[in-house]
């Protein structure tokens, strides 16, 4: 198994106010696996992946990382970790504005070590992956939200982490451009073995999961492998 959750509680407490944000909730993924979570806003989906993230630490319960047990990690062990076995795409995309979108795709690996030769034949191969071979100079303001996505998407990929976790990744996207990014990650996963969770409210990305997780108050209410009419309904 890649990541579990094992019956991970979490309290927000904002000024003595106490918010539980989730509620005994267990979670595993294997490698390979197409997987969202989904739910309304307040669900709990977003803490559940900041936490198998190790952006965040559950208030009870383990989150393990092939078999690593995270609350066991100095803060430099979990900053590696994540550096070299997490990919993250966020709804912000959160690229580097001033670098190009190649050196955006280049700057996880860079920080992971990987000689200069290398990153760069890694991300023009991750960049033609992605259908922007062609835009690799380009800075993000230069580029469309879509286009924008998939450098994150680029990016995620190209340091090869163990686990991509996308947070609403077609948040800020038209219907037609989150088609075209939800059918990239498809392939990524079926061709390259690319294993990814996504936090979601969409339809579209419920649709393409293969398997969904339903998020309520804090507690899982469905876990389901899925066919597309049962994600969409």
């Amino acid at each position: 198994m890649i990541i579990e959750a094992i019956d991970i509680t979490k309290v927000y407490d904002t000024r003595g106010v106490k918010t539980q944000a989730l509620d005994g909730v267990s979670l595993g993924l294997e490698e390979g696996e197409f997987t969202a979570l989904a739910g309304p806003s307040g669900s709990g989906k977003t803490t559940l992946l900041n936490l198998l993230g190790a952006l965040d630490t559950p208030t009870s319960g383990k989150i393990q990382l092939e078999g690593v047990e995270l609350s066991g990690l100095s803060a430099a062990a979990l900053s590696a970790l994540r550096l070299r076995k997490l990919g993250f795409v966020f709804q912000a995309y959160n690229l580097i504005p001033v670098l190009s979108a190649r050196e955006n795709v280049e700057f996880v690996m860079e920080l992971q070590g990987v000689s200069l030769a290398d990153r760069r034949k890694r991300a023009s191969e991750v960049l033609e992956r992605v259908e922007l071979d062609g835009l690799g100079d380009k800075r993000p303001l230069e580029m469309s939200g879509g286009q924008q996505q998939r450098v994150a998407v680029a990016r995620a990929i190209a340091s090869r982490p163990s686990i991509v976790l996308a947070d609403e990744p077609t948040a800020n996207l038209d219907s037609g451009t989150a088609e075209r990014l939800l059918e990239l990650m498809a392939q990524l996963n079926r061709e390259d073995g690319v294993t990814f969770l996504f936090s979601t409210h969409d339809p579209l990305v419920m649709g393409a999961a293969r398997r969904l997780v339903r998020l309520r108050d804090g507690r899982i209410i469905q876990d389901e492998t899925t066919t597309t009419s049962q994600a969409s309904a």
